[in-house]
């Protein structure tokens, strides 16, 4: 791998072809990234680059007159993570990522990373958080079938037997029932790239990429070939 940019999800959109053909796109924020630490083989073992993105505010702390700390931004960066980014001469960045770069020794501290790292036609991986659905049945969760709807029938939504009776007297591992779904890692490998517009750092993605409005992307470079 030897491209890769985090971004936010703006939203879905639609485009048109010169040929007016319509294509359904995802509007990603890509970037501006900064290179925050470059890792290599002789110091950490594998090469490597960590790079932030997104700003954060410091943390601050006040004294007041009685001379008890009040801390102001409590979410904000710690001194061990201020001493990080002084370290790369970056500002303090919301995200850190490291990607696996063969060429990582190209890279530099400091440096930026661009939507225009991607172009047109470039094949890429993209990683999110998936939207969070609460529990949930057996039929949305997992896609099975309802029981008949008839007044008289008391199987409509369930889930149906979950095992066998006295023999094993258990349910299996991994036995699909209702439960917790969605907020899950989510990787959706060969997406086209459509448009790139490197002055306001948009990326457009042919159809759906997965996560929420806002959620933070990971693109990079396919590691699956086209068949």
């Amino acid at each position: 791998m030897k491209k890769a940019i985090l971004a936010t999800k703006v939203g879905m959109t639609q485009i048109f072809k010169e040929d007016g053909t319509l294509i359904p796109v995802t509007v990603l924020e890509a970037g501006p990234c900064v290179v925050t630490q470059v890792k290599t083989v002789e110091n950490d073992g594998y090469s490597a680059v960590q790079v932030g993105f997104g700003e954060k505010k410091e943390r601050i702390v006040n004294k007041d007159k009685a001379g008890k700390k009040e801390v102001v931004h409590r979410h904000g960066v710690n001194k061990a993570q201020q001493g990080h980014f002084k370290k790369a001469g970056v500002s303090a960045k919301r995200y850190l990522r490291e990607f696996r770069f063969e060429n990582a020794e190209e890279y530099s501290l400091a440096q930026e990373i661009k939507a225009d790292i991607f172009a047109e036609g470039d094949k890429i991986d993209a990683t999110a958080i998936t939207k969070g659905k609460g529990f949930q049945g057996a039929i949305k969760r997992h896609g099975q079938s309802r029981g008949p709807m008839a007044h008289g029938s008391k199987y409509h939504r369930h889930a149906g037997s979950n095992g066998a009776c006295s023999s094993p007297s258990r349910v299996f591992k991994g036995k699909r029932m209702p439960g917790h779904m969605g907020s899950v890692q989510v990787t959706v490998k060969n997406l086209e790239v459509v448009r790139v517009d490197a002055e306001k750092n948009l990326i457009l993605i042919k159809g759906a990429v997965p996560g929420a409005k806002k959620a933070l992307i990971t693109i990079k470079e396919t590691t699956k070939a086209e068949a």
